[in-house]
């Protein structure tokens, strides 16, 4: 008798640990959120968002970045012997699983909760999942209570949380604005990331980008032929289109500017245009450039998974890059967190920037490069050229909370706004309570950006429209700005979704591009 309880407990483990890895069956498309231009604190719905996870990473994309292939037989030990290592490599995440008083004053800051209306999607209600095991296997009151110090064995239906609430988590930070203990959720997202994979149980999405990035160099997974070919066709759009050659150089020596870019950029639209805007840049200021095949992407997924060997692994491309190539300055291109990681880590990760021309000692963001430009004179401008648009402005999350640009504090709002009014004559801000370091996410970064989660993303990114629902009809706006490629590729996603057409959505180097008057000088 007592064997067949254990081969049916066995029986019963095994399915659990199946329809786990398994990956999400498909579902009918949900009701887009409607725009009414109010975001309003929702009635809790428990479990609303449980079914959402997105695929589970296959063996051989686990295998290729170093983690387990499947779920590791001893995985609640492994889990938390790897627990126990970030809490001793990381200071702020032992604090934060100890200072959480639970206020409530992250509660409606999450564009997730506030859509899904899943309290597990509440900051603090994802982060209790982590505290949960947490306080069981690491605090004297865990063990000795259990429950009642809200203490929780690590077992497979908590796993299973898991895997779909860290996953609804885009890790842009807005509800660390608002805690007044300054908890850094999205670090706690990463080390449950980390966790699950160092156990078997990574993303799909992610780990198979990553994995590209380490063998093509791109997160797209471009070989240097279809790299090279992207490029010629973009310099022949813009001869066709202006009449004069304007070149994208690759693997230059000596030049004055190396150019760490999205491999979006190369790829797709409106990613595209930007790259047009940055080539006409660097041709009219007559300034020497140069794109790399060794870094073509400036992308750096290894920080949505928390792990730092990845960040550093991707990261060593731009080091390897600027050994091979000597230029003497590094810009970057259009992207929301690949500016984090390279205003936040590089200098970390591959640093110091000691063989740059230390007049520039830091990568400077192609913005701030831009505008110094424009201000200077080495541009002429034609602000005529975008009339068509009401422009606003998306703060993108990585850019708003987790860096600065310029020399002044602020610099990451100022500058965008700053260039989109020197290259148009008509620009509308947001509601105030929803830009600069309030600004929402778009709902689709930190490793959400797949189709599997395209529910997740529509209602994540309803915050967001509903602000910019408001300004279209107060104000006519018909164009908003970004300098991220994950805000790019989502926006462009989801909007039709909620009746606003794709085109609405584009780069600041897309309006650059449109009012750069070639072949004249100031």
């Amino acid at each position: 008798m007592a064997e067949e309880i254990t081969t049916t407990e066995e029986k019963t483990v095994d399915k659990d640990i199946a329809a786990l890895l398994t990956s999400p069956p498909k579902r009918a498309p949900e009701p887009t959120p409607e725009l009414t231009g109010k975001i309003v604190k929702p009635k809790i719905v428990q479990g609303a968002a449980a079914h959402y996870k997105p695929h589970v990473a296959k063996p051989e994309i686990q295998e290729k970045l170093g983690f387990p292939g499947t779920l590791v037989e001893n995985w609640q030990e492994a889990a938390v012997a790897k627990m126990r290592e970030l809490l001793g490599k990381y200071k702020s995440l032992q604090v934060y699983m100890d200072i959480c008083v639970r206020c409530g004053s992250c509660t409606d800051k999450c564009h997730y909760f506030l859509s899904t209306r899943d309290p597990k999607n509440m900051p603090a209600g994802r982060a209790e999942l982590f505290r949960q095991v947490y306080r069981k296997y690491f605090t004297t009151e865990g063990k000795i209570f259990g429950k009642l110090a809200g203490a929780v064995g690590f077992d497979l239906s908590l796993l299973a949380e898991w895997y779909s609430y860290f996953h609804q988590c885009s890790q842009c930070r807005r509800c660390s604005l608002y805690c007044p203990y300054g908890i850094d959720t999205a670090e706690i997202s990463m080390a449950a990331r980390e966790i699950m994979d160092s156990i078997g149980l990574g993303q799909k999405y992610t780990n198979e980008i990553i994995g590209k990035v380490h063998e093509l160099g791109n997160n797209l997974g471009m070989n240097e032929a279809a790299l090279r070919n992207a490029i010629e066709f973009v310099e022949e759009e813009i001869e066709e289109d202006t009449g004069i050659p304007v070149k994208l150089p690759i693997n230059e020596e000596d030049a004055e500017v190396l150019l760490v870019t999205p491999s979006a950029d190369f790829f797709a639209t409106p990613h595209l245009e930007s790259l047009v805007g940055y080539a006409k840049v660097f041709h009219q200021a007559g300034i020497n450039w140069t794109l790399s095949t060794t870094a073509a992407e400036a992308g750096n997924f290894g920080m949505f998974i928390g792990s730092y060997y990845h960040m550093q692994k991707v990261a060593s491309r731009i080091k390897q890059a600027i050994e091979e190539l000597r230029p003497k300055r590094l810009v970057v291109g259009e992207c929301g967190h690949a500016w984090r990681i390279a205003y936040a880590f590089w200098n970390t990760l591959i640093g110091p920037f000691d063989m740059l021309n230390q007049k520039y000692p830091r990568p400077q963001h192609i913005c701030e490069f831009t505008l110094d430009l424009i201000n200077r004179g080495a541009l002429k401008i034609d602000k005529s050229a975008n009339d068509e648009f009401v422009v606003t402005f998306h703060d993108s999350c990585n850019v708003a909370r987790a860096t600065r640009m310029g020399d002044k504090p602020g610099g990451q709002f100022d500058i965008p706004r700053e260039l989109i009014k020197a290259v148009t004559n008509k620009y509308v801000d947001m509601e105030y309570d929803t830009i600069r370091e309030r600004t929402f996410c778009c709902g689709g970064g930190g490793g959400l950006l797949t189709d599997e989660l395209i529910d997740v993303r529509v209602k994540g990114a309803m915050p967001r429209m509903q602000a910019l629902h408001n300004v279209m009809e107060t104000h006519g706006v018909n164009f908003m700005a970004l300098i991220c490629a994950i805000c790019k590729a989502q926006f462009t996603k989801i909007m039709p979704k909620y009746g606003i057409p794709m085109e609405v959505a584009g780069g600041i180097h897309q309006l650059v591009g449109r009012a750069i008057v070639l072949g004249a000088k100031e």
